[in-house]
């Protein structure tokens, strides 16, 4: 199982892609791809997190906003597919901020020998209840003052990093140069999403004020992920403000 950590638009998806090709063509290794973000809860679940635990909880992204249940099953089917037998893989609609209809998901054929698993804060564990004290940008501030957002998502981070993230066998990290290239990468993608999604009427494409926000909903666990994932990966590709690759490191564990 390799998992694959990067900020938004650093080129995680690509770079599975053609990990998943060379596995596959060059070393005849079943390879099956997954996303974080394919495990996102419902629209509908998340606002019942929303009116249960904080508003912030309705948007997509943080620990605590997936379904880790459904990852964690989804995981150990893959693992267990024998020759012949069939699995479909969760998808998530980002234009419709909602779970894909089943019915479209991918499938997969068993045997898998590997499991690509890339997102944003793969790999990465919770910090420390010192670090959560300061707010770290506007939207903490004025939506998070006593602090509940940010403490749930802590804790459920270190419930992902003891069952879902401890299943990684290596991590490779795509590290940007700072949290600031975020917002325009980021960009970059909701455009790609928005053209492909333009004739839709009800498409949930997000504005560039609505991206601002969106973002800033991950500003701390990027930050946290630049400053401590380096130390812990396996291979870690070092990116410069075009999301090209300038440095490569090789981990002392790899």
């Amino acid at each position: 199982m390799l998992g694959i950590q990067g900020c938004q638009g650093s080129g995680k998806s690509t770079l599975a892609s053609f990990l998943q090709i060379l596995l596959e063509e060059e070393y005849q290794l079943p390879t099956a791809v997954l996303s974080l973000d394919d495990f996102y809860l419902t629209l509908a679940a998340r606002k019942q997190l929303a009116d249960s635990i904080h508003p912030l909880l309705l948007t997509r992204g943080v620990p605590g906003t997936h379904d880790l249940p459904l990852a964690l099953k989804t995981f150990k089917d893959i693992s267990q597919l024998k020759k012949g037998q069939t699995l479909r893989l969760p998808r998530f609609d980002k234009a419709q901020d909602d779970r894909a209809k089943e019915n479209t998901w991918p499938e997969v054929e068993g045997p898998i020998r590997v499991i690509i698993f890339e997102g944003w804060c793969v790999g990465v564990g919770p910090q420390s209840e010192e670090a959560l004290t300061p707010a770290i940008n506007e939207l903490e501030q004025l939506e998070d003052g006593r602090q509940i957002w940010r403490k749930f998502v802590n804790k459920q981070l270190a419930t992902y990093e003891n069952t879902l993230f401890n299943q990684l066998d290596k991590l490779v990290v795509l590290q940007a140069p700072s949290f600031a290239c975020v917002y325009e990468w980021r960009a970059l993608q909701e455009k790609k999403l928005r053209e492909k999604t333009r004739l839709l009427s009800d498409s949930k494409v997000l504005s560039d004020v609505a991206l601002k926000r969106f973002i800033a909903h991950y500003e701390r666990l990027s930050r946290h992920c630049l400053a401590s994932l380096p130390a812990k990966a396996d291979w870690l590709f070092k990116l410069n403000e075009n999301q090209k690759i300038y440095e490569f490191r090789e981990g002392s564990h790899a």
